[in-house]
């Protein structure tokens, strides 16, 4: 891809003054309810209006949507509050359809974003048309790799006005959350494409609406360009999605609660403060890399000693009782319990990996 400055050109255009919001019901479900919607949206920081024409459900016989028929309510929408409609598209039919109607602005779930097949064929749905803007969804699965492809293909079909959606990843395991947010994952395509903006859903994250704000906030102070919020005029009685949607009111509370923090300060005591602690990190860094080195180093040993005994590689009683006492430490010393189980999970895969490979490692 070429120099990703190009991709903000869209976002820069609004002059917001602030973080970009989007708000709107997940699904359309009729023309009183979008724009009874719409109109208690506006008044205050909401720009787009988001709401799902089309809706890929896990299973089949739940709401998928009411189709093209929604797509005049929210034309009505922009012509009656000036709010731009947004929907998502996950075939060319609907990227045609949508155009056909005057939308513009257009999202990839995180279903259709894990798919390269169908991601290409409304990356040739989209051939031409300069005015869309297009922003994808994470996919579902946590991989990098998926996502940063996805924009790709829709970029070399000619679309430049781009930006991508952080909603949380699917995993196994029990979590607070819907769909967990593994913020590293996200911070490291800003790091790849700075330029590109970058929305938050808090909504699909939670899965709930208690902790919408926590979610957008921790957002914005990772220098997030916007939010993306699901509202429904009466969200009990929303036909998908119930649980993650707000009222009108309850989200223009939010978005006057959210605090946009400066990205750098002016101050000379805060600059060489911040400098004085990076400098700690940093230190700290070089000892922790010189540790891990060192444990690696034993672990050959162990597995070479393992290999002359013809003993397996792996050792679930002796692995319970590192994480048993990393836990209790973490616990002890203010740090959480998923965040000691991650690293240690990752320093016992590489350990493995070096007692199987540690003559290889040592021949090298």
């Amino acid at each position: 891809m070429k120099n990703s400055k190009e991709f903000r050109s869209w976002l820069d255009g609004m002059n917001l003054g602030h973080p970009l919001t989007i708000a709107g019901p997940c699904s359309a479900e009729s023309r009183e309810q979008v724009l009874e919607t719409a109109r208690r949206l506006t008044g205050g920081r909401v720009t787009v209006f988001r709401a799902g024409v089309w809706k890929p459900r896990t299973k089949p016989g739940n709401f998928e949507g009411v189709g093209e028929i929604a797509l005049p309510w929210l034309m009505e929408v922009k012509k009656e509050t000036g709010l731009e409609p947004f929907i998502e598209v996950a075939t060319p039919y609907h990227v045609e359809t949508a155009l056909k109607h005057g939308i513009n602005m257009m999202w990839i779930g995180a279903r259709t974003s894990a798919n390269p097949f169908a991601v290409q064929e409304i990356a040739e749905a989209l051939k031409g048309n300069k005015e869309v803007i297009m922003l994808i969804k994470n996919p579902v699965n946590p991989d990098l790799s998926l996502w940063i492809g996805a924009v790709e293909r829709i970029f070399r079909a000619g679309i430049t006005n781009l930006g991508v959606i952080h909603r949380g990843f699917s995993v196994y395991q029990q979590t607070p959350y819907r769909n967990k947010p593994k913020w590293q994952i996200p911070l490291n395509f800003k790091r790849t494409y700075p330029d590109i903006p970058m929305i938050i859903d808090p909504s699909h994250i939670c899965g709930r609406r208690d902790c919408i704000f926590e979610i957008a906030q921790m957002a914005l102070d990772l220098q997030y360009d916007g939010v993306m919020i699901e509202s429904h005029y009466n969200p009990d009685e929303a036909w998908s999605d119930a649980n993650q949607q707000i009222t009108p009111e309850a989200l223009h509370d939010i978005i006057k609660r959210l605090i946009v923090r400066k990205p750098e300060a002016e101050e000379d005591i805060y600059r060489n403060k911040i400098n004085e602690f990076r400098r700690h990190i940093d230190i700290i860094d070089d000892q922790l890399l010189e540790l891990l080195s060192e444990r690696m180093r034993v672990v050959r040993n162990i597995g070479k000693l393992k290999r002359m005994q013809n003993i397996s590689l792996l050792q679930p009683g002796r692995w319970n009782d590192i994480l048993e006492k990393v836990v209790e430490f973490a616990e002890k010393n203010q740090m959480s319990e998923e965040f000691i189980r991650a690293v240690y999970t990752a320093i016992h895969e590489e350990s493995l990996w070096q007692q199987k490979n540690g003559k290889k490692i040592e021949e090298d």
